[in-house]
């Protein structure tokens, strides 16, 4: 079983990010991502409790660099 967390600052509106995230990574991986609500602007993905993409200044990583980061982090 794979622990896949979506966690998202919902007053920044990041929720519409985090829904079609988790959305390709259940049409490609087959995984369904819990969407954790936050705040203080997180954006943060979290495979088995190990952070493997997150919003850092200056980028925002899109649906297929977050499916292409899970991927590569299960190989």
């Amino acid at each position: 079983m794979t622990d896949l967390s979506i966690t998202y600052c919902r007053p920044c509106g990041y929720e519409k990010r985090a829904r079609e995230a988790a959305a390709l990574l259940r049409e490609r991986l087959g995984l369904d991502p819990e969407l954790l609500p936050g705040k203080g602007g997180v954006f943060e993905i979290k495979l088995d409790g190990k952070v493997i993409a997150k919003r850092v200044k200056g980028h925002f990583s899109d649906a297929a660099e977050i499916v292409t980061a899970v991927a590569a982090a299960r190989a």
